[in-house]
């Protein structure tokens, strides 16, 4: 009879839990080990230089009992020059009995705080590496990829739609230009890779690559159509642009209604022009717009 995998499973987890408790037993007996040896040690030394410090203070005269001898001496020579005498030996018997307490002082502590790290370390509270993060699981990764490309389809719309839009960067409506071209190559492969459910872990991943694609090569096709700009057009051609975009601004602006129909009416005609000598294309969707903005326009 084959062994049940999952006893067989349940087996080895408690066995390694039983493992983990008892080596963390172990370490815990260790640390409180090490930090009462460390706490003797430090006992040991502190009371050591209290030892110390006794010794040094009763090797000298007391403080006071020097300041008794200053001022009497002062008092009966009572002159300037045995003042001054005693001011100088005053300072000298203070630096001589502060000067080895503040010494010990600071050596007090500085054994303090190395015993503290000392026992940090022992009893095991410095920070463990932290865990790598788990991968994403390949749905999630997936349904975000999902979302990251139906908003790049909306900007991408809304460009295609805005004839003003078109025409201050004419080279991202261009499939002519080198870069508007990889963007339209690799937008229409992540267009149809797209599926409405989650699809075979191959075909996600193939998903999920394409859009990372798309995203790049319409961020460099933008910015290479910023840079351009109308620079690729003759002074002329560049003077026809500028005054479409004035009168589509005009006709958007104007409360008059025969002015907005009559700049449509140019604006649509100059447009014509520059479609077919190939200096502007104008997509069809901005057209449609351009068509939608100008009947919408016309007076009741």
């Amino acid at each position: 009879m084959r062994p049940d995998p999952a006893a067989l499973h349940g087996a080895a987890f408690a066995e390694g839990r039983r493992l983990r408790q008892r080596a963390e037993r172990r370490r815990a007996r260790h640390a409180a080990r090490m930090e009462a040896h460390l706490t003797r040690m430090e006992m040991h030394r502190a009371r050591h230089i209290r030892r110390m410090a006794r010794r040094r203070a009763h090797a000298r005269p007391p403080l006071a009992v020097a300041l008794v001898i200053l001022l009497v001496t002062t008092a009966v020579a009572g002159s300037a020059a045995a003042a001054i005498g005693a001011i100088i030996a005053m300072t000298i018997a203070v630096a001589a009995i502060a000067g080895p307490a503040l010494i010990v002082g600071g050596t007090a502590v500085a054994l303090t705080r190395r015993g503290r790290r000392r026992r940090a370390v022992a009893a095991g509270t410095a920070p463990l590496p932290a865990r790598p993060a788990a991968p994403p699981r390949l749905e999630a990764v997936w349904t975000k990829a999902r979302e990251r490309f139906t908003a790049l389809r909306a900007e991408y719309a809304a460009f295609e739609c805005d004839p003003m839009e078109v025409l201050r960067r004419p080279a991202l409506a261009d499939v002519s230009v080198a870069s508007t071209a990889r963007f339209v190559d690799a937008f229409a492969e992540a267009q149809a890779l797209e599926t409405d459910s989650f699809p075979p872990a191959e075909h996600a991943t193939s998903f999920v690559s394409a859009v990372d694609r798309a995203e790049r090569a319409w961020r460099a096709a933008a910015e290479a159509a910023e840079r351009i700009r109308l620079s690729g057009l003759s002074p002329a051609e560049r003077g026809t642009v500028e005054r479409v975009i004035k009168l589509l601004t005009t006709a958007r602006d104007s409360d008059s209604d025969p002015e907005r129909l009559a700049a449509y009416a140019r604006a649509r005609s100059e447009l014509a022009k520059l479609d077919r000598s190939g200096v502007i294309h104008l997509p069809r969707t901005a057209q449609a717009a351009l068509d939608e903005a100008a009947r919408g326009e016309l007076p009741a």
